[in-house]
């Protein structure tokens, strides 16, 4: 390469190969083209990240050497062993990323990302709220420099406000933000959701917002900050109760596995199968949306004259006599088999469902039949099973040629396509521990 050639031209060489290598080897996808710096660790921001990369975009993601994301180490279960293992709730936010380790609080780290950010379209971190502004590496910083940039900032409380300084978790927020006190058996303790749903659903709006800003930027050349909370996004989350709650002001309380606006609608138990262990229960779900499937049924289930009773008919008059009304489909509904009723339910349209164990659910023949199974052949160890992504799109597949990397494993490989760095420049930096 003739010396008077710079190292950002090395660079844009390297990119117009790699995108030229990315379009001719995978069949084609949204983002290709697009590089996304993923400053961030645990779960809201990596579930940003790997949707993007879901989508095509190439995610680096840039971690601390020697220890990487936090969930790295969040085991057991494990994937591998000794010191390439990883935990297994890392892989489930981290596939089609490459992994970037470069200590960010060094002043040649500092550089490197700044450089990166030169070269990326999007840039995601949950850092605490001006953590990054100490390296300049905060939103006015690197748009200085980039105009162009999408940068996103995931927090618990957002960017202002008298609680912006706070840390923010999952489990505090779902208290704070009112998911737990309407979760749980009424008159029991309140309960949060078996998985992090306000860190997923602020990865999933997360986005949704970079991808409309990428749009905006398309047009205009012009970069934004993104921001956004947890606590925004749980409230938001409240969705019917909120409006509830907005529309009466009335308070919701805990109401099980019932539904607040909608009867029946709600976990029964039904007759124990054949052969059953002595004092075995067994449950099911029953979804009735409207008063037809009300009435269809009480017409399984042999009780047609509910449908006519006016406590009954209208799901209005059920939901205010709801505590005469369940009782009595309680019974009725202990005197069958689960396989019968769900037969018998399914045959008349009766929304209904069994519930599942998850060594169930990955054995299901329509989870099958839809590939929500994934094997990837991972460095470490092959035959990487994870969850798919759910997204089918008839003309941009999501992208399944990376699993969840290793520690740096990219390290060399993005400094030198990206920045156009040597060898001999990266020996440096690996001796301070930069990289």
């Amino acid at each position: 390469m003739p010396a008077w050639i710079s190292g950002r031209a090395i660079a844009g060489i390297h990119r117009l190969h790699s995108l030229i290598h990315m379009q001719t080897s995978f069949l084609p996808q949204m983002l290709d083209g697009v590089r996304v710096l993923d400053l961030s660790r645990v779960l809201a921001g990596p579930w940003a990240g790997q949707l993007l990369a879901d989508y095509g975009a190439d995610v680096i993601k840039v971690e601390r050497p020697g220890s990487g994301d936090d969930t790295r180490a969040w085991g057991p279960p494990w994937w591998g062993e000794g010191t390439d293992r990883v935990a297994a709730y890392f892989l489930c936010a981290n596939r089609g990323k490459r992994s970037l380790a470069i200590d960010i609080a060094s002043p040649e780290g500092i550089s490197q990302v700044r450089e990166l950010a030169l070269e990326a379209d999007i840039l995601i971190e949950n850092y605490k709220v001006g953590q990054l502004a100490k390296y300049g590496l905060d939103a006015a910083s690197l748009q200085a420099i980039n105009p162009r940039l999408i940068y996103c900032s995931i927090t618990g409380y957002g960017q202002d406000g008298p609680l912006s300084h706070k840390a923010g978790y999952d489990f505090a927020i779902q208290a704070e933000a009112g998911l737990m006190s309407i979760t749980g058996d009424k008159g029991g303790e309140p309960q949060k959701v078996g998985v992090a749903v306000t860190d997923l659903f602020t990865g999933m709006y997360a986005t949704v917002a970079i991808l409309a800003a990428l749009r905006h930027a398309e047009r205009t050349g012009e970069g934004q900050h993104v921001d956004m909370a947890l606590l925004d996004t749980q409230v938001a989350m409240l969705a019917n109760l909120g409006s509830n709650y907005l529309v009466s002001g009335k308070t919701p309380g805990r109401a099980g596995n019932a539904h607040q606006n909608i009867v029946p609608y709600q976990v029964f138990e039904v007759m124990a199968p054949p052969g059953a262990a002595p004092g075995s229960r067994d449950h099911l779900i029953l979804a009735v949306g409207n008063d037809g499937q009300f009435a269809k049924f009480c017409a399984v289930a042999g009780c047609p004259e509910l449908a006519q009773d006016p406590r009954y008919a209208l799901n209005a008059d059920r939901v205010r006599h709801r505590a005469t009304l369940v009782p009595l489909l309680e019974g009725i509904l202990k005197t069958r088999t689960k396989a019968d009723w769900l037969a018998a339910l399914e045959a008349a349209k009766v929304p209904c469902g069994a519930i599942n164990t998850l060594s169930e659910v990955f054995v299901d023949p329509q989870v099958e039949a839809r590939g929500m199974v994934q094997s990837w052949q991972h460095p470490v160890k092959p035959d990487l099973k994870l969850v798919a992504s759910p997204i089918k799109m008839s003309r941009t597949p999501v992208r399944q040629d990376l699993p969840p990397p290793m520690l740096g494993q990219h390290t060399a490989e993005v400094l030198t396509e990206v920045l156009g760095w040597s060898a001999e420049q990266l020996g440096p930096l690996r001796g301070k521990g930069v990289i």
